[in-house]
């Protein structure tokens, strides 16, 4: 009903009737008890703002006061009315409860509805007589149904789709009846043209469809959970001593030593369970999930109203009879349609205020989700209570991996510090620095540049040896152990939870919810036998077969290789502008320009490479996910999937493309002096500098890690919600100002939860971890600090998501899983490559290797000294070609002869001059025999810790097979107690028996039938 409607509320049957003499209610008439049947009572909508009463306590309705208002009444006549009834919001906690304030809003579903012409013809001739009024009742026939208006030609002027929506709605709810849901609608909410239907679960349907999910709930029986002995149990007691500070104060963290056996529901066994307080045995998790599961599995088959005409009307028609055949339209679909505009549970109230309640979401916002507890662990268990296992488990991986930082970063911050106190010692970087080598090197570019000293690369080549030196080798071997090690770690940290959280013997649920179709799938099923009917074809059983796909994948593979070849193309144009800035600022007359050139290229290109990967990123999200969408999975498991691995694959090439190119590319096709390699005829191969690419890799890794981080975390996810809380408040403001008195009413649980964002999945979260963990373990022998500004940045990540769960974002709907699902493969991955990457930089990028040759097979002396001149090569200027040689070569203030170039070739006087000499082939071998060494070693030790470490820790086995010993002891002892039970039957039934052959002949004859019911006693029991 809309808001110009005339809404009726019942009064107590004895109270008179019609004109009242008292002032309160001046002129306002009321109608007979015979006028108001039971259907009118149903139908007419209670305005929770004056009364909260139940149906039953209810007589004769009144006019509602914005109908009083229409009529003419004053507006404190109408304040006058409402001081008569105490304020019904309190009674329902403000929308936790239906009206009645006993039945606990379990979901609530959201629809938009337009205001019909037959409202506004009501109430203006409801203005004119009361006769107008009775004779324009409607009916509803169930609470919580759409109104069905009677109005004549009224109805031709509603809108076709508008109405087609609301009679399915009317028949959806109608199922959700039958499945045993009990619904409650409110329309007159603070939010115009906004309705809701609230939803409660009885305890008949709990009990019911908590035995179909096989939920596992806790019983009866209690046991004792091992704890260690001796010396293992004093250093637990001193640890938790230690660590108590860090505890969160909830009590779900606290250790536990009883726990209580668990077995899935059943109505039969009900015995087994506790059920002293039936309210909280099922929590407001487990109650969302069941009737969300209802929701699904409930379908709505057609509409049962229709306002077309002509051929419009009869393919609707045949659209109807299709989806009667089909009989799967259940709540998906209608959200995706448009038939309701949001689904969602309730948090449980509020989390900040005065006189709040306690309750699980404040305790989350304090204990959890606030920056001031950033050192305390998190409350895993009860982040798992509120909201299912599958968040659980992200924020438990994130817990784990935001704690295997530490290690890493420690030995990351040893490794730079080792690199910073040896700097001065280090021989390569002391010659490079020794001005009187006057080492005179080749131009840079064509040209413009002339030649150079290469003691003015003197910072580069000290900065280099912070990052490359051998304890990064060391430090690589153990990034790779790391991974193995957190990922063994992670794995029992999962089945301790499984075993806390009854989760063990989960896979027949997961099988269930993997099959159940999707809203896109059943629409496209629909639409693919709709076209079969239409030529006359048998369309039982219709699927999507790889035929109907086919254009999907085609468009797919495309997309994604079109996307790939513009990331290529983006690097690509960023090594143009790096090459083109050299040279514009090698001409550059101050001297403080040209010796900045490298480092303000590098700088500017990093910067233009993470403003690029940061708006890609987002791009390739959308793509990825309509790239998904046109492909119509199935089922919501297989729709996951395949968008994680689009998404991973085109972000993963948009993050790291830049840093490859710089590690493995730049600086290898660059030529020789006199003979070049050009792109386009005119931009020569940008060259690495003096020192080596490794430190140009740091810059580059750095600055993208350290940016994407924080744009993504400060801009993305605190700046644009906090945004968009502030647009609300200001259009709260102005509504405000309009209406004072409705909006200083307080406004419902469900009305604030709509206001909030939808939740949109923990891919998001997890992808953006999952780069960050590519950043910390496949380049991190080039920058040992990277698990350092991980740990910093994942130290407020998981506050910073912990407070848009609990404020930010509508409660979503608890999924039960085991595990990570695909993410921990994505990691194994990860983790494999990063061995391989990893090799590849130590051989190729830096000078390692190099080194090793020089100091094993060249130095004189077994030292370093020599090996900057070792590695450069000599060239003649007169081979220069002709328009490349220097325009000034006289920049230095002496004529130039040879100069250097960092190369293994033969020098211009050999007789092979410029060839690649047998040095350079020597270090090649060198390094590919260390690639080979050094994956194949990790990979064993890997393999080694994944092997010497139990996937289950041995106390959790010992734990569940303790639960499966004492479930059996539970079932036997029952047996033996209806045996013992059958067996004192028997013993009564024979001592009946004896009696009755005891009695005399006469008696007996006479009492024949008293015998037989003796012997017949058995069978009755």
């Amino acid at each position: 009903m809309e808001k110009d409607e005339i809404h009726l509320r019942r009064l107590p049957a004895a109270a008179p009737w019609g004109p009242h003499a008292d002032s309160e209610f001046h002129g306002v008439d009321f109608l007979p008890e015979d006028l108001s049947e039971a259907p009118v009572e149903t139908g007419m909508r209670v305005n929770k703002k004056y009364s909260c009463l139940p149906a039953e306590e209810k007589g004769i309705h009144i006019i509602n006061i914005r109908a009083i208002e229409d009529i003419g009444y004053d507006q404190h006549e109408s304040t006058l009315l409402n001081s008569l009834s105490k304020n019904p919001d309190a009674d329902c906690k403000y929308g936790l409860y239906f009206r009645d304030g006993k039945r606990k809003v379990d979901y609530i579903l959201v629809y938009h509805y337009k205001k019909s012409s037959a409202g506004k013809t009501l109430a203006r001739r409801a203005q004119q007589n009361d006769a107008s009024v009775r004779s324009s009742k409607q009916d509803q026939p169930l609470p919580g149904k759409g109104v069905q208006l009677e109005m004549g030609e009224s109805e031709t002027h509603m809108d076709y789709h508008e109405d087609d929506k609301r009679f399915r709605r009317e028949e959806y709810e109608g199922n959700l009846v039958e499945a045993g849901l009990e619904l409650e609608r409110d329309e007159d909410t603070k939010i115009h043209g906004i309705g809701f239907v609230k939803i409660h679960a009885p305890w008949n349907v709990l009990c019911r469809e908590a035995e179909f999910l096989k939920l596992k709930m806790p019983t009866k029986k209690m046991y004792q959970i091992n704890q260690t002995h001796g010396l293992l149990k004093k250093i637990n007691s001193v640890i938790q001593k230690i660590t108590e500070p860090i505890q969160p104060k909830v009590a779900e963290h606290k250790p536990q030593t009883v726990k209580r056996l668990s077995y899935p529901f059943s109505r039969e066994k009900q015995h087994l369970f506790d059920l002293s307080d039936k309210d909280s045995f099922f929590d407001s998790k487990t109650r969302s999930t069941i009737v969300y599961e209802i929701l699904k599995r409930t379908t709505c088959t057609k509409a049962k109203y229709s306002m077309g005409k002509g051929e419009g009307r009869k393919k609707e028609t045949a659209l109807l009879n299709k989806r009667r055949k089909c009989g799967k339209y259940g709540i998906t679909s209608l959200l995706a349609n448009g038939v309701y505009s949001a689904a969602y549970p309730l948090h449980d109230g509020d989390y900040e205020g005065e006189n709040v309640e306690p309750n699980d979401r404040k305790l989350l916002c304090e204990e959890w989700a606030s920056y001031g507890v950033f050192y305390k662990y998190q409350p895993i268990d009860l982040v798992r209570k509120y909201f299912g296992e599958k968040i659980g488990l992200y924020f438990a991986w994130l817990g784990v991996y935001t704690q295997m930082l530490i290690p890493a970063s420690i030995v990351g911050i040893i490794v730079f510090l080792y690199g910073c106190a040896t700097v001065d010692e280090n021989i390569p970087s002391m010659e490079m620095c020794d001005q009187r080598n006057n080492i005179t090197m080749c131009p840079l570019c064509d040209k413009t540049c002339s030649y150079w000293k290469m003691s003015s690369a003197c910072a580069t080549a000290r900065a280099s040896h912070l990052f490359d030196n051998p304890a990064t080798v060391f430090f690589s071997v153990f990034m790779a152990l790391w991974a193995a090690t957190f990922m063994e770690h992670w794995k029992r940290k999962q089945m301790r939870l499984n075993y806390r959280w009854d989760l063990t013997g989960f896979e027949e649920e997961e099988e269930a919810v993997k099959d159940h179709p999707r809203a896109e799938y059943e629409a496209k099923v629909l639409e693919k036998s709709l076209r079969k009917e239409h030529k006359h074809k048998e369309t039982d059983k219709e699927k999507l077969t790889w035929k109907d796909r086919f254009p999907a994948y085609l468009t797919n593979f495309v997309g994604i290789i079109f996307m790939v070849g513009l990331t290529f193309a983006i690097v690509f144009g960023v090594i143009i502008y790096r090459i083109s800035t050299a040279a514009a600022l090698a001409i550059s007359s101050t001297p403080s320009g040209r010796s900045s050139v490298r480092v303000t290229v590098t700088a500017t290109a990093v910067i233009i490479n993470l403003v690029v990967i940061i708006i890609l990123d987002e791009v390739y999200g959308c793509i990825a996910r309509w790239l998904t969408q046109i492909e119509v999975p199935k089922t919501d498991k297989n729709f996951e999937e395949r968008l994680i691995f689009k998404a991973f694959l085109l972000k993963f090439v948009n993050a790291y493309t830049p840093i490859f190119y710089v590690a493995f590319f730049k600086g290898r096709f660059v030529g020789r002096p006199g003979d070049y390699v050009y792109i386009f005829h005119s931009f020569r191969m940008e060259e690495c500098a003096p020192g080596g690419c490794l430190m140009e890799l740091c810059i580059q890794l750095s600055i993208i890690m350290l940016g994407k981080q924080l744009i993504q975390n400060n801009l993305f996810e605190i700046g644009i919600p906090k945004m968009k809380k502030f647009i609300r408040y200001l259009k709260l403001k102005r509504r405000r100002s309009l209406d004072h008195e409705e909006h200083m009413k307080k406004k419902q649980r469900y009305e604030v939860d709509y206001n909030l964002e939808p939740f949109a999945g923990l891919t998001p979260e997890y992808m953006e971890m999952i780069i960050q963990f590519g950043f910390v373990t496949l380049f991190v022998a080039s920058f040992p600090l990277a698990p350092l500004f991980a740990l910093l940045n994942n130290i407020i990540e998981i506050r910073l998501d912990a407070k848009k769960f609990v404020t930010e974002l509508r409660r979503p709907v608890a999924v039960r899983a085991k595990d990570i699902g695909i993410w921990y493969n994505i990691l194994r991955g990860i983790g494999k490559l990063a061995v391989i990457i990893n090799a590849f930089v130590i051989s190729f990028t830096s000078d390692f290797i190099p080194r090793l040759v020089y100091l094993y097979m060249y130095s004189e002396n077994g030292t370093m000294h020599g090996f900057v001149n070792h590695t450069l090569s000599s060239f003649n200027v007169s081979d220069f070609q002709a328009g490349t040689a220097p325009n000034d070569p006289l920049d230095l203030g002496y004529e130039v002869q040879i100069c250097r170039y960092k190369d293994y070739r033969e020098p211009p006087w050999s007789e092979n001059k410029y060839d690649i000499s047998k040095d350079f082939w020597a270090v090649l071998a060198a390094r590919l025999a260390f690639v080979i060494v050094f994956q194949n070693l990790v990979m064993f030790m890997s393999e080694f810790v994944d092997w010497i470490i139990p996937d289950i820790p041995k106390d959790i086995s010992q734990q569940i097979h303790k639960e499966k010993v004492l479930m059996v002891e539970v079932f036997m002892r029952e047996e033996q107690g209806k045996l013992q039970m059958l067996e004192t039957w028997k013993d009564k039934d024979k001592k009946k028996g004896e009696n009755c052959n005891n009695h005399s002949p006469r008696l007996s004859r006479s009492r024949s039938g008293s015998l037989s019911s003796c012997h017949s006693y058995p069978l009755d029991v």
